[in-house]
């Protein structure tokens, strides 16, 4: 076998220089670097064994996180409601929508419990809308179309 061979083989990898270094041995005399205090100065919480503080501890004075104002609020009830443009049901194929047709055409999510028609974009063919509000706007509109709003 050739040398090129051997510097191949996986019994010749290494770390790569510097990349190892041994661990600190803190405590064995002062000709060390790291003798008697052992680089935690001296006294207080940190020089100690188990200290502990909390994340955001700030010696006592009140943190940032509970200085700053709150703000801003989201709704639970947000993600089971739902709205519908009339535009969105123009594009439809059937002439009656209820919640189960916008759910199968994928305009709500199946999730949705509560669905509302706004009046935006429009509608020039007639529709029904059964069990679905409806903005006052819209309702015009449908109607004007020659459509209906069944509750």
């Amino acid at each position: 076998m050739s040398e090129a061979d051997h510097s191949l083989g996986l019994n010749s990898i290494r770390p790569a220089a510097g990349a190892k270094t041994a661990r600190k041995r803190v405590g064995r005399g002062d000709g060390s670097g790291v003798g008697k205090t052992c680089g935690r100065g001296h006294k207080g919480q940190k020089s100690r064994s188990g200290s502990y503080r909390k994340i955001g501890f700030e010696g006592g004075q009140m943190p940032l996180q509970r200085r700053l104002p709150k703000r801003g609020f989201h709704s639970r009830k947000s993600s089971l409601s739902a709205e519908v443009g009339l535009g969105e049901l123009e594009k439809l194929d059937t002439e009656l929508v209820d919640q189960a047709v916008l759910v199968k055409a994928g305009l709500v999510p199946a999730c949705t419990r509560r669905v509302k028609v706004f009046l935006s974009g429009k509608i020039a063919r007639p529709i029904t809308l059964k069990g679905i509000p409806v903005s006052a706007g819209a309702r015009r509109a449908i109607e004007q179309a020659g459509g209906k709003v069944e509750d």
